[in-house]
């Protein structure tokens, strides 16, 4: 059980689909022991910076408990969150990939960007993803339809991924070097912004249909991105949405981030994406 969200992953598993189609279970709650050489994120000849448990397996204080408890056990799921991340994240760098944790809300397009963004760069950048729901292959049978190399974590009742399930994701997808991985995280604006996962970059995808007032009720989502996405610019014309005054909300809570506003489907805006990608790409392999 989390104790920062309330969340359940006992039911967390890991899943491949290759471009065959073929589906492939991986529901073993840890990472792998085998004996022979195994393409994983970490190198069990050094001393490894954490146990194997999992890092929500912190159970919550009984509903007596002071206040203060509580707060104790948050500190302490997250903190061992980012020692993992942290571990992802050199494993990462000594490859030269680009992770990029996508975060929005259920709908936003984060499914569909990824696949016009693989098709429209097939043969520039080499591409895996990994994909974040609670249930189903669904995501990840798109993403595998357009020849790319993913697998599914499937968190149960948990409502984000964190550190651990990426690191088994990537012992699986086992990303080669010089590439780019996108990490599609379970759809959701609070959660997901709290657990770091190794990722190089944090990309927020919003959508015009969702409102604009986003940036402000999501204050901590949008204050932790790197780039946010205004996505479906292309329905603006049939909506009533303010889009100067959710870039001033984005700009208010976090006037570092670069923003872009795009169309998935209609590809308005996806070459200043792509840009920016290979811009994050380009400077990785300075």
């Amino acid at each position: 059980m989390c104790a920062t969200c309330g969340c359940s992953e006992a039911s967390a598993g890991v899943r491949v689909i290759d471009p065959a189609g073929h589906d492939h279970a991986h529901d073993h709650p840890h990472p792998h022991d085998h004996s022979h050489d195994h393409p994983h994120p970490h190198d069990h000849s050094h001393d490894h910076p954490r146990p194997h448990d999992h890092p929500h397996a912190v159970p919550h204080a009984p509903a007596d408990r002071p206040r203060g408890h509580t707060i104790s056990l948050e500190q302490a799921v997250l903190a061992k969150n980012d020692g993992l991340a942290a571990v992802n994240r050199r494993w990462l760098a000594e490859r030269g990939i680009l992770a990029l944790n996508l975060m929005s809300s259920p709908g936003a397009g984060k499914t569909t960007l990824l696949e016009r963004t693989i098709a429209d760069l097939a043969g520039e950048l080499p591409v895996s993803v990994v994909e974040g729901d609670q249930e189903t292959l669904l995501d990840a049978q798109r993403i595998s339809d357009t020849g790319c190399r993913v697998v599914q974590i499937n968190t149960g009742s948990g409502c984000h991924l964190d550190a651990e399930m990426v690191d088994r994701g990537l012992r699986t997808l086992a990303p080669e070097s010089d590439s780019v991985l996108f990490i599609e995280n379970v759809g959701n604006l609070v959660c997901p912004a709290l657990f770091d996962l190794g990722e190089t970059a944090k990309v927020v995808i919003t959508s015009t249909t969702e409102g604009e007032d986003k940036p402000l009720k999501y204050p901590q989502m949008f204050a932790a991105a790197d780039l946010v996405l205004l996505n479906k610019v292309d329905l603006l014309p049939y909506l009533s949405f303010d889009v100067d005054r959710c870039l001033a909300g984005v700009r208010r809570v976090n006037p570092r981030a670069e923003i872009l506003l795009v169309s998935a489907t209609r590809g308005e805006g996806l070459p200043a994406w792509y840009d920016w990608l290979r811009g994050r790409v380009g400077s990785r392999m300075g």
